[in-house]
């Protein structure tokens, strides 16, 4: 299997990590060797209550019993689509109440820029320094790390990037502007928190000229942070959210959610202004609505925050200068060089524990365990990073 992983798939570095799994089933992956492994990234944020659990499967099995594709996004009354918008509107704001599903953040992101765009009838649009908010072309145009986009141009023009945190920055946000595009908590900068004010002068600015504020939560929202969406700490309500990663409960979904009358803006002039054929996938959304149903009833999210001091209080104990960046169970472990992070990485899943890296922020250890994960097993991954921790410190 490992020789045709080389040479069929198309590969994203030069060197994969390429372990092979047979099972996976709660916070854990059974390797194709029998070693278990501790998912302290959650697929990427994706498997925010582990994987495969029972309620998600059963969602799944029968809706594939009744149906699955039938026709283009937004065409047939499907309703798991129906059923999983409703219910995102009810633990939403009331401007939030309309919701266009798509298949992943990235397209989430197109989507929105297309309705910001349409919307304002304006051109420019504002994102910031070392944002990440997909790899398409619209995606990447809004991405802040040159790195990673110089050898694609020429991209969307009009596209201005602001610093995090730097108020004087504001001005660039002006009466051309469609939106403004924001992640809450910068993920692949290596977890790097909004200001509560500056997210609120984010805000007031959008507001005084006219703009959109379109808040990214693909990484962030339901629950990861503490709260079923991480603006919700902030006191803000954005005019464009956008979900994806957790949003299906493992399987593909993402959506951009805005009022009635912004979204409406889609439908004419020219009819048909945003499609997909594979949006919203009935057995996607019967997943999301059950992983949905979950969050609501189980409160799980709310146990957040107790977890991750647990976590970051047995680290520092051990290791008190470790320079250590969090929101909820979004962490980031800054060591002195991306040389370092691969060690550790390394030694961590000879022992058992995945953990990973950012990309904007190869000097910082990536860990974002389910929401489900048990105290024992934050003790067992915190016993491992010390050690591994210790070894090159």
């Amino acid at each position: 299997m490992r020789e045709d992983f080389f040479r069929f798939l198309a590969q994203t570095t030069n060197e994969p990590v390429a372990l092979e799994f047979r099972l996976a089933d709660g916070c854990w992956l059974e390797g194709a060797d029998g070693q278990k492994y501790l998912d302290f990234i959650s697929g990427i944020s994706v498997s925010n209550l582990g994987h495969r659990p029972n309620f998600i499967l059963d969602a799944v099995k029968n809706q594939v019993d009744t149906y699955a594709h039938l026709n283009v996004y937004g065409e047939y009354i499907l309703s798991p689509q129906v059923e999983l918008a409703k219910r995102l509107a009810s633990v939403l704001p009331p401007s939030l109440s309309k919701v266009y599903f798509v298949n992943s953040g990235a397209e989430a992101v197109e989507g929105a820029m297309k309705l910001a765009k349409r919307h304002t009838r304006r051109y420019k649009i504002v994102s910031f320094k070392n944002a990440y908010h997909g790899s398409t072309q619209g995606a990447l145009s809004l991405m802040g790390n040159e790195t990673f986009k110089r050898h694609f141009r020429p991209l969307i023009p009009n596209i201005y990037h602001i610093e995090m945190n730097n108020y004087d920055d504001l001005s660039i946000i002006d009466k051309y502007t469609a939106a403004v595009f924001m992640e809450p908590i910068m993920g692949e900068a290596g977890i790097i928190p909004a200001e509560v004010d500056f997210i609120k002068a984010i805000r007031d600015r959008c507001t005084q000229v006219g703009a959109l504020l379109a808040l990214d939560e693909i990484q962030t929202g339901m629950g990861r942070t503490g709260t079923m969406f991480a603006f919700e700490q902030y006191d803000v309500v954005p005019d464009i959210l956008l979900l994806a990663k957790a949003l299906g409960g493992g399987y593909p979904l993402g959506a951009f959610i805005s009022s009635p009358e912004i979204m409406n803006s889609l439908t004419y002039d020219p009819p048909l202004g945003h499609i997909t054929t594979f949006g919203g996938h009935p057995v996607s959304c019967a997943a999301g609505l059950a992983s949905l149903d979950y969050l609501i009833c189980s409160k799980i999210f709310q146990e957040i925050p107790e977890k991750e001091d647990f976590f970051i209080t047995k680290l520092l104990n051990a290791i008190p200068n470790l320079n250590i960046r969090h929101k909820g169970f979004l962490i980031g472990i800054e060591l002195e060089s991306s040389h370092f992070v691969k060690k550790v990485i390394k030694g961590a899943i000879n022992d058992g524990l995945i953990v990973d890296w950012y990309m904007f922020s190869p000097q910082t250890i990536r860990v974002a365990p389910p929401l489900i994960i048990s105290y024992d097993e934050l003790d067992l991954a915190a016993e491992i990073l010390i050690k591994q921790l210790k070894s090159i410190l």
